[in-house]
C-alpha cells in the first residue's frame, strides 16, 4: 500500500515537473495550518495550491487544505483544478469524492447573481446616481473575482474610478484594481496604479493607514520585475508591521521581513545594511518576526559569511514554497553567495583555494569551477595561479585604486602648475607696471592690455616654468 502511495506521488511529482513546477523535497520549517492562518482571501488557495504543487512532504495535505479552502467560496475551477491535483496525488482520500451537487448549485447560483448585479446596476446608470453606479461596480466585480472571473472583475474596477467623489474612493477603487493585477502578474500595472493609493491630497491620517499597503504592492512588483534593489527599499519602509498585517489578503508581516532583509543582502554593502536594516526602528519590528533574517543580516554585516549562507540554506525551502519569491530563490541566494566571496577577498592579495573551500565549498561540489566563472563574467576581479599546481592561488588584481591614485597626483599636479603659471603672468604684469587700474577691468587676466602683450606674457610663461612638466 505504502510502495502504491509513493509510485503515484512520484508519477503526480513527474508530471509537475514537465509541468514546470520547481519541485523542493526538503521538509520545510514551516507549520502548514499556522502558515496559511496568517492569510486571507484568495491567497489562501493559491498559497496551498503552490504547497501541493511543490513540497513532497507537505503535498498531500495541502492539496486536501486547497480542496476545502475552494468549497468554502465561489470559484468552481479552482475546486476542480485542487480536486484533479489531489486525485493524482493521493486517489484514496475522502476529498478525492467529486461533489458535483456543489458544483451544479454553485454555478447557477453565480450565474443568477451576476444577472441580478448586472441588472441593479443597469438600473443605477439610468438613474444617474454616481454614488450608486460606482457601488453597483464594486459589488459586481467582487462578485466577478471571487468567481475567477479576473479580466472582468478588472473592467468593473476601472469603471469605479469615473464616478469616485473622495479620496478614500479613489484608495478603494485602485486596491481592487491592484488586487487582481497582482493575481494575473501584471507587475507593470501595480506599479502603474500604486501611485494613486497615495494622492497629493490625502490626509495625514490615511497616510499612516495606507503606506504600508502601497509600499508591499510596489515592493513586489519591483520583486517581480527583478528589482531588487527598488524592492528593498520599499520593503524596509513599510512602516508598522501590525497595519501591515490588514493586508494579508495579498501578503504578511512575516513576508515583508523575509522579502525585505534578502533583497537588502542582494543590493546593499554592509554599511548600508546596519543603517537600513539592523538600526531601522521601524523594520526592526519586522525582522522580530523572522529573527533568522535579522541574524543572517547580522553575520554578513560581521563579515562571517559562512555563517550568513548557512543560515539562508536552512530556510530555502520555505522561501520556495512562497507564490512571490519562489521564482527569484535561486537567483537571489547565488547573487548574495558571489557577493559573500568578493567581500571575503577584499582585504587580501591572494588566498589559497584550500581556504576559501574551506568557507565557501558546497557538499560533493568544488569551487573553483565558480570561482572561474565569476572571473569570466566580470564578478570577481582576479587570477587562478595554476603554474605551482601545489595548492592553487586565487590572486586578486586591484590595479584600479592605485591608477585612480596615480591620475589624482596627476591632475593635482597640472592644477599647480597652471595656478603657478598665472601667478608669474601677474608679478610679470606688476613688475613691468603693465597693469591697467581702475574700476574697467573685466574678464580673464590679460583683458585691456596693450595690443602685443599676449604674446609677451606667453613667452614669459613659458620661459618661467616650474620644471614641473615630464616629471610625470
Amino acid at each position: 500500500m505504502a510502495s502504491n502511495q509513493e509510485g503515484q506521488l512520484l508519477a503526480y511529482f513527474t508530471a509537475m515537473e514537465n509541468q514546470g513546477s520547481i519541485i523542493v523535497r526538503d521538509v520545510p520549517k514551516l507549520d502548514l495550518e499556522l502558515y496559511i492562518a496568517n492569510y486571507k482571501g484568495r491567497t489562501r488557495f493559491d498559497r496551498l495550491l503552490l504547497i501541493g504543487q511543490s513540497s513532497v512532504p507537505l503535498c498531500v495535505d495541502a492539496l486536501k487544505a486547497a480542496v476545502i479552502e475552494a468549497k468554502k467560496g465561489k470559484d468552481v475551477q479552482r475546486y476542480q483544478d485542487a480536486w484533479e491535483y489531489l486525485r493524482m496525488a493521493s486517489p484514496n482520500e475522502p476529498e478525492t469524492e467529486y461533489d458535483n451537487a456543489w458544483v451544479n448549485m454553485t454555478t447557477k447560483t453565480n450565474k443568477n447573481l451576476a444577472h441580478q448585479l448586472e441588472a441593479e446596476l443597469k438600473g443605477y446608470k439610468n438613474n444617474l446616481v454616481k454614488e450608486s453606479i460606482r457601488i453597483g461596480h464594486r459589488e459586481l466585480g467582487e462578485h466577478l473575482e471571487s468567481t475567477g472571473n479576473i479580466n472582468g472583475a478588472a473592467d468593473a474596477y476601472v469603471k469605479m474610478r469615473p464616478d469616485a467623489s473622495t479620496v478614500s474612493h479613489v484608495i478603494d477603487a485602485g486596491k481592487h484594481i491592484i488586487g487582481v493585477l497582482l493575481q494575473k502578474g501584471d507587475w507593470t500595472g501595480v506599479l502603474a496604479n500604486a501611485k494613486q493609493i497615495m494622492p497629493p491630497n490625502i490626509s495625514a491620517e490615511e497616510i499612516t493607514r495606507e503606506q504600508p499597503y502601497q509600499r508591499m504592492v510596489t515592493g513586489l512588483a519591483y520583486l517581480g520585475s527583478e528589482k531588487y534593489a527598488e524592492a528593498a527599499k520599499c520593503f524596509l519602509d513599510a512602516g508598522d508591521p501590525i497595519m501591515c498585517q490588514q493586508y494579508n489578503n495579498v501578503a504578511s508581516s512575516n513576508d515583508v521581513a523575509i522579502y525585505g532583509g534578502l533583497l537588502a543582502l542582494v543590493s546593499m554593502d554592509r554599511d548600508e545594511l546596519q543603517h537600513s536594516v539592523l538600526d531601522n526602528n521601524s523594520f526592526r519590528n519586522y525582522l522580530e518576526l523572522e529573527p533568522q533574517i535579522r541574524k543572517a543580516v547580522s553575520m554578513f554585516v560581521n563579515c562571517r559569511y559562512s555563517a550568513c549562507l548557512e543560515i539562508l540554506e536552512r530556510s530555502r525551502s520555505d522561501y520556495l514554497l512562497d507564490i512571490y519569491l519562489q521564482k527569484h530563490v535561486s537567483k537571489i541566494f547565488s547573487l548574495i553567495r558571489k557577493k559573500c566571496i568578493v567581500q571575503y577577498l577584499v582585504p587580501f592579495s591572494c588566498v589559497t583555494l584550500g581556504s576559501m573551500s574551506s568557507v565557501f565549498a558546497k557538499r560533493d561540489e568544488g569551487l573553483e569551477a565558480e570561482l572561474i566563472s565569476m572571473i569570466k563574467a566580470g564578478e570577481l576581479k582576479a587570477r587562478i595561479n595554476t603554474i605551482d599546481k601545489v595548492g592553487y592561488l586565487l590572486v586578486m588584481t586591484s590595479s584600479e585604486p592605485r591608477t585612480a591614485m596615480q591620475m589624482k597626483a596627476l591632475e593635482t599636479i597640472k592644477g599647480y602648475q597652471r595656478e603657478a603659471l598665472d601667478q608669474i603672468r601677474r608679478m610679470s604684469l606688476a613688475a613691468a607696471d603693465l597693469e591697467i587700474r581702475g574700476s574697467a577691468r573685466k574678464g580673464a587676466v590679460g583683458a585691456g592690455i596693450l595690443p602685443g602683450l599676449g604674446e609677451m606674457l606667453d613667452d614669459i610663461g613659458g620661459e618661467q616654468n616650474l620644471g614641473i612638466e615630464g616629471t610625470s
